[in-house]
């Protein structure tokens, strides 16, 4: 009997210990993954890959950008950025600091970035699935960052835009 409950106990110890381990390679794994995707998306764009670019989304994807009244799905992101990519006027993104968090009871995953642009800093957000082919987004977020002593001066500046903008939304 005490053989029986030293090897059970044994075994026990032994998926305890390895389950954990597993995990860890799996994330890593995944993490890696993810980063060089997110890297490969913006240097598609700064090489004016359309196609490249656009591969990394889901169909049913949405990208929100800078001005509240971006937010587009595919078919309408792809028609705003196409003649930007024929023309090779893309945006270059850099990404100078990442959080990444992986979901591990989920196939998904999210992240914020800080990227160097030609809009100086701004932060890059979104959330990705694992399909059948690896990775893809299925919402990016692009947002100018702005240090809070420069807030109130600049909200004076975007207030007549966004007053008329809000108007519209309000009688729709």
């Amino acid at each position: 009997m005490q053989k029986v409950f030293l090897l059970l106990s044994l075994w026990l110890t032994f998926i305890g210990c390895s389950t954990p381990v597993a995990e860890k390679l799996d994330q890593a794994v995944e993490r890696k993954a993810i980063n060089a995707l997110l890297d490969s998306f913006n240097v598609a764009a700064a090489n004016a890959d359309f196609d490249l670019y656009f591969s990394y989304f889901t169909k049913d994807a949405v990208f929100a950008g800078t001005d509240a009244t971006e937010y587009w799905d595919m078919d309408a992101f792809k028609k705003y950025a196409k003649p930007y990519f024929d023309a090779g006027t893309t945006w270059k993104f850099k990404s100078v600091k990442r959080n990444l968090y992986i979901d591990s009871s989920a196939p998904v995953a999210w992240f914020d970035e800080v990227l160097k642009t030609q809009m100086e800093l701004c932060r890059g957000s979104g959330v990705l699935a694992k399909t059948g082919v690896g990775w893809k987004l299925k919402q990016y977020v692009l947002s100018i960052t702005m240090p809070n002593n420069l807030v109130d001066s600049v909200a004076i500046l975007k207030a007549p835009f966004e007053e008329m903008q809000l108007l519209k939304w309000e009688s729709q």
